[in-house]
C-alpha cells in the first residue's frame, strides 16, 4: 500500500497547475466571431522533393531500454530509397544496375569498438544486427552507438553513410516494473501489472480515460469490472481531490492486473509538481507509462514545454515512456510531438458540424473557427449513403462541406502523423495510439456514438497504425462500454499478428466503398480488420484483396456481418475481425 509521506505528496501536487492560456484562439486560429481571421503558422514543412535518389540511413536499438540482465541485443537498420530530403537522406549514387538491388557494409561501434557487422540489402526495414551487452556497463544516460554504412557501385568511388542512436542498457530498478519500447513493431513489453512477477509481453493499452472525482474514486467496484470487461489499463483523468481514495484505485488495480497510465495535464509545466509525482509513483509496479500533455496544441502550449517535461521525467525514471495527445490537424506538430514516445489523436466528429460551429456561430476554415474537429472534412458531395440516420441535413442531394464529419477524418489524423514521424526520423522511435469518441451531448457534439460507430472508430485507427486505444471518456453509455469491452477481449487474437515484427510489416490498407480494410500476414494466416464507414450496407469481394475465403474464422463482429465464398458483406456502421488460413 502507498501510504503516509507519499500521499501527502501526491496530494500536494494536486493543488499545483501549470498556467493556461488565456487567448482567444484554438490551434493558433480565432474562433469568436468579433475576431478576424488570422493564418495560424506552424504548419508542418513538407519535404522537398529530390530527382536523384536519396538513401535515408538509420539505425536504432531494437528495445529501450535494455536492462543489466539483458546478455543481448540488437540494431535495426533502415535503408530507404526515398525522392524527398528526410531525416539523414543523403544522395546515393548507384551503378549502372537497379539501385534497390544493391547492398550497403554496416559496421556498428561504440567507443571504437566494435560491436557487429553485416551486409545490408538497400531499401530494408529493421534488418537486425545483433551483438552482445557483456561488457556494457549499466547507467542511467544513454551510450552513443556510430553507425557506418559503405557502398560500393561497380567501377566507382566507394561511398559512406554515418548514423547514430542512443543505446540505452540501465540498472535494474531496485522496485517497480519496466516498460520498455519495442522498436521493431512500436508496441509495449512490459511484465503482468500484478508485480507478481514474469517474462516481458507485449502489451495492448485499451482503456478508457475515467474520470476520478465522483466516478472511480466512489466506487472500488469499478476497477474489477473494467478488468472483467478486458480492457489493460486505466487513464484515471485528474483532479485526484480524494488521495487515498486514488492510492486504493491504484493498488486494487494492481491486484487485478491493470496498469495505470498516469495523467499529469494539470501539473506538467510545473517542474516541481513533475518531480514529487515521479517520484512518488516510478516505482509502482503497474505504472505502464506517463501521460504529460493534454491538447497543448489547441491551447498552444509554450513549444518547448512538452520536450521540458519529457526531459525531466527521464532524468527522474527512464524505465517509462511518455505520452500526449495532440488535437490540431497542423500547429507545430514537430515541437509539442518532440516531447513524447507515444502521441495520440483526438478527431472527434461523431454528432458535430465540423463546417461550421455550433459553439461560437462561425464558419471553419484552416485559418478560422473552432468546430471541436481542427481541419476535419465533410463526407464527399453526394455520399448519401455516409449520412447517418439521424441527421438533421434537409432532404435532397448532399452538398459539399456539409458539415457531416468523415470517419476518414481519423485514418488521415493517424496516416499523417506517422508521415511526419518518417520525415523527421522517428518512425521507430515514437508510436501513435487513438483516441475514440466515446461521449457527447454537450459542446459541439449533439450526440454520443453508438456501440457499433465507435467500433467503426477504433479499427479505422488501428488499421492505420495506432497500436493503443484510449477513449475520452468514462462514464460513457452502456452500448459503447459494451462494444468496447466486446473488442478488447478479442485482442489477444489480435495482437500476435500486430506485435510480430514481419507481420506488422506486411500490414496492407484498402479503400472499398465505405469500407476500411487493413490486412496483416503471419505464415499461413492472414487477420483481416474490416470497417464500414457507411450507413448501408456494402460488400468486399476476396479477388479485390487477393485472397479466398477459405477457412476463415470470425475473431470479432460489430452489427451485420455475412461471409461467403466470393467475399463478405458489412451492415450499416458494422465492422468485422477475420483470420483467413491456408
Amino acid at each position: 500500500m502507498m501510504q503516509g509521506p507519499l500521499l501527502s505528496t501526491l496530494l500536494s501536487t494536486q493543488v499545483l497547475s501549470a498556467a493556461s492560456t488565456s487567448a482567444n484562439t484554438w490551434c493558433g486560429k480565432n474562433y469568436m466571431s468579433s475576431l478576424p481571421p488570422v493564418s495560424p503558422g506552424g504548419n508542418f514543412p513538407i519535404p522537398a522533393q529530390s530527382n536523384d535518389p536519396l538513401l535515408a540511413f538509420q539505425c536504432v536499438p531494437a528495445i529501450r531500454p535494455y536492462l543489466a540482465e539483458d546478455t543481448s541485443a540488437a540494431v535495426l537498420i533502415d535503408s530507404a530509397i526515398v525522392y524527398y530530403e528526410i531525416a539523414n537522406a543523403r544522395t546515393i549514387y548507384p551503378d549502372s544496375g537497379t539501385i534497390s538491388e544493391g547492398e550497403l557494409e554496416v559496421h556498428i561501434s561504440l567507443n571504437g569498438n566494435t560491436l557487429g557487422t553485416a551486409t545490408v540489402p538497400l531499401n530494408a526495414t529493421g534488418f537486425e544486427i545483433s551483438f552482445n551487452l557483456q561488457g556494457i556497463q549499466p547507467q542511467m544516460s544513454p551510450y552513443n552507438l556510430s553507425c557506418e554504412a559503405a557502398y560500393t557501385p561497380v567501377g566507382q568511388t566507394p561511398q559512406a553513410f554515418s548514423a547514430s542512436t542512443s543505446l540505452y542498457v540501465l540498472p535494474i530498478p531496485l522496485s517497480g516494473a519496466v516498460t520498455k519500447m519495442d522498436y521493431r513493431t512500436g508496441g509495449l513489453l512490459a511484465r503482468p501489472a500484478t508485480g507478481a512477477g514474469g517474462d516481458y509481453e507485449p502489451v495492448f493499452p485499451i482503456g478508457f480515460y475515467t474520470q476520478f472525482d465522483g466516478y472511480l474514486s466512489q466506487n472500488l467496484t469499478l476497477v474489477d469490472e473494467l478488468k472483467a470487461q478486458g480492457f489493460t489499463i486505466i487513464h484515471p483523468v485528474p483532479t485526484f481531490s480524494n488521495m487515498t481514495a486514488f492510492l486504493d484505485v491504484v493498488d486494487r488495480m494492481q491486484e487485478v492486473g491493470l496498469y495505470l497510465m498516469y495523467d499529469m495535464r494539470l501539473t506538467y509545466m510545473n517542474s516541481s509538481a513533475v518531480t514529487e509525482q515521479v517520484n512518488a509513483l516510478k516505482n509502482r509496479p503497474n505504472l505502464l507509462l506517463w501521460y504529460t500533455a493534454d491538447e497543448p496544441d489547441g491551447t498552444s502550449d509554450p513549444l518547448s514545454a512538452t520536450i521540458s517535461a519529457y526531459d525531466l521525467i527521464y532524468s527522474l525514471d527512464g524505465y517509462h515512456p511518455v505520452s500526449l495527445v495532440l488535437n490540431c490537424q497542423d500547429y507545430y506538430w514537430a515541437d509539442y510531438t518532440a516531447g513524447a514516445d507515444i502521441v495520440m489523436q483526438d478527431a472527434y466528429a461523431i454528432g458535430n458540424n465540423v463546417s461550421f460551429s455550433s459553439e461560437w456561430g462561425t464558419v471553419c476554415t484552416p485559418d478560422y473557427g473552432d468546430c471541436g474537429c481542427d481541419n476535419c472534412v465533410s463526407i464527399p458531395p453526394g455520399a448519401s449513403q455516409a449520412v447517418p440516420p439521424n441527421s438533421t441535413l434537409p432532404p435532397g442531394p448532399v452538398p459539399a462541406n456539409s458539415g457531416i464529419g468523415s470517419y476518414f477524418n481519423i485514418a488521415d489524423r493517424i496516416s499523417s502523423f506517422k508521415n511526419r514521424l518518417e520525415v523527421m526520423g522517428w518512425q521507430r522511435t515514437k508510436t501513435v495510439w487513438t483516441v475514440p469518441q466515446a461521449f457527447g451531448e454537450s459542446q459541439y457534439w449533439t450526440r454520443l456514438p453508438t456501440g457499433e460507430e465507435w467500433v467503426v472508430e477504433t479499427i479505422l485507427g488501428i488499421n492505420h497504425g495506432a497500436l493503443g486505444v484510449v477513449p475520452w471518456a468514462d462514464p460513457t453509455s452502456d452500448d459503447i462500454k459494451a462494444s468496447a469491452s466486446a473488442f478488447a477481449k478479442s485482442l489477444p487474437k489480435i495482437t500476435p499478428f500486430l506485435f510480430d515484427a514481419q507481420s506488422a510489416l506486411s500490414r496492407t490498407n484498402y479503400v472499398f466503398g465505405g469500407i476500411d480494410v487493413a490486412t496483416w500476414t503471419n505464415g499461413w494466416h492472414t487477420l483481416v480488420l474490416a470497417a464500414n464507414t457507411d450507413y448501408v450496407n456494402e460488400k468486399v469481394s476476396w479477388n479485390e484483396m487477393g485472397h479466398t475465403g477459405v477457412d476463415l474464422t470470425v475473431v470479432f463482429q460489430s452489427g451485420s456481418l455475412e461471409t461467403t465464398s466470393d467475399g463478405f458483406t458489412l451492415g450499416p456502421v458494422s465492422s468485422a475481425v477475420l483470420v483467413l488460413s491456408g
